[in-house]
C-alpha cells in the first residue's frame, strides 16, 4: 500500500475504494506500522481519553501562572457562557471556547495533552472534538473516526511543510490545528469526504500569514487565547464546507502557499520573540522563566 501525501491523492483513493477518509487512513497506518487496525484504533482512544483528561484538568487545576500572564482565564469564559442571558454564544461555542483555553492552559502548567499537532495548538483539537461530542451525544467510535481523520489531515500538510512555529510561523501551528478540527467537524456531522478536505482548507488558507511571536519565550501570550480563537475558526470552516461552500484554490496548492508564506516570513516573527506582540512595551517587563 502507497503511502499517501497529498489530498488529490487521498480524495482518488476514497472514490476508488469507496470508503471515508478515516477508514483510507486506518488501514494506510496498519500497514505502515505493521499493526492492526483495531491497534491503531486503539492508540486514538488512548489520544482522545488524553484529551478528555486534559479539558477536566485545565477546568479544574487553576490559579495565576508564574508569569501571571494566565491561568484563570478558562474560569471567566466558562462563568459567562454559563449564563445564557449575557452570552451570544450558545452552549455548544461556549464549551469549544472554553475548553480551548483550559487545556491550552493545562499545557502552560506542564500538564499532560496530546501535542495535535503541537503543544502550542493542543486546545484546539481536544475542544472542537469532546464539545461536539457531548452537545450531539456522539459515541467514541465515531469521536475516534473523526480523531483518525484529523490524523490524516494533519499528516498529509507535515508531509508538504513543516509544523512549527520557529519554521513556518503559528499558521503552521495553531492554523495546522484549526484545519484538522474543521475536517473532524464534518466528519462527525456526516459530510461528504470532499467537504471534510474543503474544511480544512477553508480554515488554513483563511489563517495564512499568522505569526508565532511569543511574550518571554513562553507557550502563554498569546498562544492560550489563540487557541480559542482558531477553535471557533475551525467551526465556521466546517459550517461553510457542510453548505456546500469550497475553496476555490485545491488544497493542495493551498499548502504550498501557506508554504511559502512561512518562507518568506521574518525570522523575527517565527518563534524567537524578537518581533509582534514579544517586543511591546508591556511585553518587554515580564521577567522569563528560568
Amino acid at each position: 500500500m502507497k503511502n499517501i501525501v497529498t489530498f488529490q491523492r487521498l480524495l482518488e483513493e476514497t472514490r476508488s475504494s469507496n470508503k471515508r477518509i478515516y477508514e483510507v487512513f486506518q488501514e494506510l497506518e496498519s500497514y505502515m506500522l505493521e499493526r492492526s487496525i483495531e491497534d491503531v484504533r486503539q492508540l486514538m482512544k488512548r489520544n482522545l481519553n488524553v484529551m478528555a483528561a486534559s479539558v477536566r484538568d485545565g477546568l479544574s487545576h487553576y490559579g495565576p501562572s508564574p508569569s501571571g500572564m494566565s491561568g484563570e482565564l478558562a474560569q471567566k469564559i466558562l462563568r459567562r457562557y454559563q449564563n445564557p442571558n449575557k452570552s451570544a454564544f450558545n452552549p455548544l461555542l461556549g464549551k469549544i471556547l472554553t475548553y480551548a483555553v483550559a487545556v491550552s492552559e493545562e499545557n502552560q502548567r506542564m500538564g499532560r495533552v496530546v501535542a495535535c499537532p503541537t503543544a502550542g495548538a493542543c486546545g484546539i483539537m481536544p475542544s472542537v472534538l469532546i464539545a461536539y461530542a457531548e452537545e450531539y451525544g456522539f459515541n467514541e467510535e465515531e469521536q475516534v473516526n473523526a480523531l483518525i481523520t484529523a490524523g490524516a489531515i494533519g499528516k498529509i500538510i507535515a508531509q508538504q511543510m513543516e509544523l512549527a512555529g520557529a519554521v513556518g510561523g503559528c499558521q503552521a501551528e495553531c492554523g495546522v490545528a484549526s484545519a484538522m478540527a474543521a475536517g473532524a467537524v464534518v466528519e462527525l456531522m456526516g459530510g461528504t469526504n470532499e467537504q471534510i478536505v474543503h474544511a480544512a482548507t477553508l480554515a488554513l488558507k483563511n489563517i495564512m500569514g499568522l505569526v508565532c511571536d511569543p511574550v518571554a519565550g513562553l507557550v502563554e501570550v498569546p498562544c492560550i487565547k489563540r487557541n480559542g480563537f482558531l477553535a471557533i475558526h475551525a467551526v465556521t470552516a466546517s459550517e461553510m464546507a457542510l453548505a456546500g461552500v469550497e475553496s476555490f484554490i485545491p488544497p493542495d496548492e493551498v499548502v504550498k502557499a501557506v508554504k511559502q508564506v512561512g518562507v518568506l516570513m521574518s525570522p523575527l516573527l517565527k518563534e524567537n520573540s524578537e518581533g509582534g506582540l514579544a517586543i511591546t512595551e508591556t511585553a518587554k517587563k515580564v521577567v522569563p522563566q528560568p
